[in-house]
Formats: C-alpha cells, sequence, structure tokens
C-alpha cells in the first residue's frame, strides 16, 4: 500500500528541491567547502511556506519530515564518495541557515548529521566529521548552549562507542578537540561532579603460585585481599627497596636499545620478573581506585611495589619501537600516517601474559604510561596532605570530594621524593643522538599536563564557580574613556607649578639683582688656558704649608682640576709643545711663545744658546714665583699669628 504524503510535507519537499537547485547553481564544486552563502537563503528566499501550514511547531515538524525524507532518498541513491552527494551538503546547509533564521527547528541540522553518522562506515564518518568541523562556526553561533549542545554530546558520544581507541586513536582526539571547541570553558557536562573512579576497569593477571610449594608459601593472588599481595613478604636478604642510580646511553641498534652502564650488583639490589610480576599488576588496582591507599596496609604494599618497579625500569635494557620509513617521512604528514604511529605503541587494554612481562618492563613506551599513571596517583595522594588540606580551609568544597583521609607526613615525604625520582628517570631516558632531548621533553609536557589539571581539579573541588567574566556595564565603560581622555587630554602649565621654590630672591635688590650675574658671560664663556697657571702656583705653595693630610687631599685634587682643564684648553693651539712638558709640570713653557719659538728655529747647531735663553727665561719666571710664594708665605703665618692671638 502506497504511503501518503501530507500536502504541507509535499510543498515543503517542493520548497528544499527548488533552493537545492539554486544552490547547484551558487556552488559549482563538489567538496564540502566552500559553504553556502548565508544571504542567499535567507528571508524569502529561505524555507518559509505561507500562512496555511499552521502554527510555528507544525511548520518545523512539516519541514523536519521533508528534510529527512530527501536526506533518506539521497543517502539510498548515492555514495559519499560520488561527487553527486555535494546535494547532502548544501541540504546541510540550507537547514543550518533557515534554522538560524527561525523559518525552521535550529536543531534540525544536528538531528539530520547524527542520522547521516549512523548510516555511513568509519570512513564514511571521517567525511561526515570534516563537515562538522569546517561548519563548527556556524553551528555554535546561535542558541548553542540552549537547542543544540545535548545533541552534539550524544552524536560525538555515539561516534566514540564505535571507533576503536587502538585503530582511530587521531579520530578519537579530533572528535574531543571538536567537543573541547563547540563547549564553553567552564560547561559541566564533562565534569565528574561527584568524584567516581573507574573501578570497573579491572586488570588480572595469572597466578604464579609454583605447584610444588604447600599452601602455607603459596601467594594466592585471587583469594587473598589484594593488601595482601601488595604487603607480601619484604625482599629478601640482599636486597633493597631504594631506587639506583643508572647512567643510561643509546646503542646503534635499529630498535634503538638503551643499555645500563653503571649495574654493577644490579640484581641484588631488584626483584627478579617472576617476584615483581603480581606486585607490578597489583599497582593497577590502586591506580583504577586510588581511595584504596587510605588503608595504611594497603599504602604501605603499594609504596614498596613501585620502589621496586621503578628500581626494575632502571636495571632492563630500554626498547623504543623503530617505527618504519621514520626517516622518509616529511613535516607534513596527515591523519593516516599519524594514525599508523599512534597505534604502533598504543594498546587499549594491557596485556598481563608472564611470558610476556620481561619484553614489557623493557619497552620504554610501556614504562612512560605506567609511571605516568604512578604520578596522577601521587598527585591525589598530595593533594590530600595537611599543607593542601590547610589551603582549601577557607574554600566551600564539594562534599563528593571531602575525603576523610589525611596523609601523615612521613608519607608525604615519601611521596615527594618518589615523584622526584620519577622525574629524575623519566628526563634521562632518551634515546640515540637524534632523540637526545626526547627525555626532557616528554617531563616537560607530562609535568604540563599535570599541572593544568591540578587547576582543574581544585576547580572542581569549589562545586565549578563561574569563569566566565561578565562584560562591562556601560557606566563602567563611560568611566574609563572619561578618564582616559583626561589623563590624554593637553594641559596648560601653571605660572606657578605646585611644590615649586619662588625664584624671586634672585632679583632682590639685597643680592644685587643676581638674575643678571647669573647672565653673565663669564659664566659660560671658556677662560683661558693661562688664567690657571696662577691657581696651580698657589696649590704648590699651599701643599708645602698644609698641617693635615685631609687638607693636602683636597689641595691635590684642586691642582690636577687645574692642571686637567689647562692641558683641554691648551691643545687646540699648543698641541706642539705638548711634548716639552712631562706629566703636566712645567706648564709655563706653554705659554713663553717668544722663548719657545727661539728654540725651534735654532736649529743650526745652536741648540744650547736656544735652550740658555729659555732655561734663563724660566729661570726668570721661577724667581719670580718664589718671590710670591714668599710673600703669600709670609701673609699666612700672620693670618695665623692674628688668629692665634
Amino acid at each position: 500500500m502506497a504511503i501518503q504524503v501530507m500536502p504541507s510535507v509535499g510543498a515543503a519537499t517542493e520548497r528544499i528541491q527548488e533552493l537545492l537547485r539554486k544552490a547547484q547553481t551558487i556552488k559549482k564544486s563538489s567538496t564540502i567547502d566552500p559553504p553556502l552563502p548565508a544571504a542567499e537563503f535567507s528571508g524569502p528566499n529561505g524555507l518559509y511556506l505561507g500562512e496555511h501550514v499552521g502554527d510555528r511547531s507544525s511548520q518545523y515538524a512539516v519541514i523536519e519530515t521533508a528534510a529527512r525524507s530527501c536526506l533518506y532518498e539521497f543517502v539510498a541513491s548515492r555514495t559519499i564518495d560520488q561527487p553527486s552527494f555535494v546535494e547532502v551538503w548544501n541540504l546541510l546547509d540550507i537547514v543550518q541557515i533557515c534554522g538560524d533564521n527561525g523559518q525552521c527547528d535550529g536543531a534540525l541540522v544536528l538531528w539530520l548529521v547524527e542520522e547521516l553518522l549512523d548510516s555511513q562506515s568509519i570512513d564514511g564518518c571521517r567525511i561526515v566529521f570534516n563537515y562538522l568541523e569546517s561548519r563548527r562556526e556556524r553551528i555554535i553561533a546561535k542558541d548553542f548552549l540552549k537547542n543544540k549542545n545535548l545533541i552534539v554530546l550524544r552524536s560525538c558520544n555515539e561516534l566514540l562507542r564505535r571507533l576503536s581507541r587502538a585503530e582511530d586513536a587521531v579520530f578519537c582526539g579530533r572528535v574531543f578537540i571538536f567537543l573541547f571547541q563547540s563547549f564553553p570553558l567552564g560547561d559541566k557536562s564533562s565534569v565528574n561532579l561527584r568524584g567516581e573512579f573507574h573501578v570497573e576497569n579491572v586488570t588480572t593477571f595469572e597466578d604464579t603460585r609454583p605447584e610444588s610449594t604447600t599452601h602455607d608459601d603459596v601467594m594466592d593472588v585471587d583469594s587473598k585481599p589484594l593488601e595482601s599481595v601488595l604487603s607480601a613478604e619484604k625482599i629478601e636478604k640482599g636486597t633493597s627497596s631504594e631506587v639506583p642510580t643508572v647512567t643510561v646511553n643509546a646503542s646503534d641498534t635499529a630498535g634503538s636499545v638503551i643499555h645500563n652502564k653503571d649495574t654493577k650488583d644490579a640484581s641484588n639490589k631488584t626483584l627478579d620478573a617472576d617476584t615483581l610480576y603480581p606486585r607490578f599488576w597489583a599497582l593497577q588496582h590502586a591506580f583504577s581506585n586510588p581511595p584504596l591507599l587510605f588503608s595504611q596496609e594497603y599504602l604501605e604494599g603499594f609504596k614498596s611495589g613501585l620502589e621496586t618497579t621503578l628500581a626494575k625500569f632502571m636495571e632492563v635494557p630500554k626498547i623504543i619501537q623503530a617505527k618504519a620509513n621514520d626517516s622518509k617521512k616529511g613535516t607534513k604528514r596527515n591523519h593516516t600516517e599519524m594514525r599508523d604511529d599512534f597505534a604502533s605503541t598504543f594498546n587499549p587494554k594491557y596485556l598481563t601474559s608472564k611470558d610476556l612481562f620481561i619484553l614489557e618492563l623493557s619497552d620504554l613506551a610501556f614504562q612512560r604510561n605506567i609511571l605516568v599513571q604512578a604520578l596522577i596517583v601521587l598527585d591525589f595522594l598530595l593533594s590530600l596532605s595537611e599543607r593542601s588540606k590547610e589551603r582549601l580551609s577557607g574554600v566551600t568544597q564539594q562534599k563528593a570530594l571531602q575525603y576523610p583521609f589525611t596523609l601523615s607526613k612521613e608519607d608525604t615525604a615519601w611521596t615527594l621524593g618518589m615523584k622526584d625520582e620519577i622525574a629524575r628517570y623519566l628526563n634521562k631516558v632518551s634515546a640515540r643522538d637524534a632523540r637526545e632531548r626526547e627525555g626532557p621533553i616528554y617531563h616537560r609536557m607530562v609535568d604540563t599536563v599535570l599541572s593544568r589539571d591540578k587547576n582543574w581539579v581544585r576547580w572542581k573541588l569549589e562545586n565549578c564557580p563561574g569563569i566566565k567574566q561578565q562584560p562591562a556595564s556601560a557606566q563602567e565603560f563611560i568611566d574609563a574613556k572619561t578618564g582616559a581622555e583626561r589623563v590624554c587630554a593637553t594641559k596648560r602649565l601653571r605660572a606657578t607649578p605646585m611644590g615649586s621654590v619662588d625664584l624671586g630672591f634672585l632679583v632682590d635688590s639685597d643680592i644685587a639683582n643676581g638674575m643678571d650675574r647669573l647672565k653673565g658671560p663669564d659664566r659660560y664663556s671658556l677662560p683661558e688656558a693661562e688664567s690657571f697657571i696662577k691657581g696651580i702656583a698657589g696649590d704648590d705653595l699651599d701643599l708645602e704649608m698644609a698641617v693635615d693630610e685631609k687638607e693636602k687631599e683636597s689641595l691635590q685634587e684642586a691642582k690636577v682640576s687645574k692642571t686637567w682643564r689647562t692641558l683641554r684648553i691648551a691643545y687646540k693651539t699648543k698641541l706642539g709643545m705638548f711634548d716639552k712638558i712631562d706629566d703636566g709640570k712645567a706648564l709655563q713653557r706653554l705659554f713663553q711663545p717668544e722663548a719657545m719659538e727661539e728654540a725651534v728655529r735654532d736649529e743650526d747647531g745652536n741648540e744650547a744658546a736656544a735652550e740658555g735663553r729659555v732655561n734663563n727665561s724660566v729661570a726668570e719666571q721661577t724667581g719670580q714665583q718664589e718671590e710670591q710664594r714668599a710673600d703669600r708665605a709670609s701673609e699666612t703665618l700672620e693670618a695665623r699669628v692674628e688668629a692665634g692671638t
């Protein structure tokens, strides 16, 4: 029996087909991009069906039915890799534009995408997700948190359930990134508010009981509580729980094997693989359910197991899985290559076979996975220390995350020390010369992620307060604008600035018109070099009459200053005579041009006579200076006598 189509649905279908034909004339390519222009399908050009349809809810239902029928027809008649499949992308664009304009339900485009994802294989879902990524900004631009967020979350979670975390790890990352970019940072949709742990993730491992032992000597892994496994008998005589310091370097093998140099007596410091096997895998129970560590007995077993595990990691040679054609790959790599590289070192579940245990211990990627889990648990323990709880004493905490356990000071010190040991080991481990910085880079990445996770945990512990900053009000904007204009405005200088000193005293009559004296040419004109000669002679006389070291030092500085200024002024005109003076002495020779010119001109054997004339001239001047010095000495003596009387 044929299904009767309602007239309104038929009209809507015809309208959609008409818009699709219009889209073919606008968009000539058969690819996802570019999107259809919104202006061409807005207003009367969109899915407006007239007044005969009824109210808005009826119109939305009619358009939804018509759009779904068109989608089903396209999916049934063509494959996603055909060029004609571009009509599906055009249909989604038209529905998206009309939904934003209120002509159909705004979430209709996401319902159609959800139906499209269900109809495609994993490879087809990658193409559909390319469409979602290219239209993300359009989708979240309007009414996302009101009508669309739950549909996006449901579609992406359903897609993640279909994907393999080993084979489709890169695609899973794309889905998560799409969710992170779509939802606001403070949205609680991905927050574990009750602090539940993934206790369903149980790691099972083999029973290692030897057949010839009695029941008292058996380590019953399956029947005994987990505390018994972790807190089993201490390491036998000759063993130690301390982590040895190991120096590692890379060998030149295809698999990048790192051997230990300093492994002297290492077998006596670490457990053998058979003994370590149950202790090692029992750590996974603490990793999946950290509140088990609130028991002191269980915590002691965890500490012993983690110490012996780290010691074993340091002892065994490290093997880094070599990637095929790694040297031939360029800087640009597609999703398939990245997926293959990631899948080579990622396992969705640990293989706990005892036969593989030795090989797993030597795998560097496996070691790093275990140590990162250990760092996460150690950070959880440190968040329960006394110091951490004191920091949160004034914070309104979520009750579900308020644990009654408090880590003791001894256990806190051990936790901090173990974190440092793991950090040093992750920094030290590297591979070959080309990757010698891989260890520090990897540790820095892990440390950055864990540091940001602490902030995320703190935000969740405070009951997820809003982190969105409210926009500034109109009044705050006006006040800020007025203040900026006031600061940047051109200011008129005051006649008397605030805090300035009144300079009227400079023109006071009692000071004999001091301002004019300041303008005198003698204050800025360059003095004559000869003017300092008498001052230098006076300083020499005062040096002979000085009574203490302080006075001598002051006079010596004054003499050096005058000498320097004399030479600085004289070099412009008398530079050729500087070789006649020695270290600023006998500066009078610079200012006796007649005698010096005669000494220079007498070049035909009369040098002695010329020098005699110069010496006579200098002697005469020296005699005059001696007379002046004697006169000044007598004046100084008389002044001192009068001061004494």
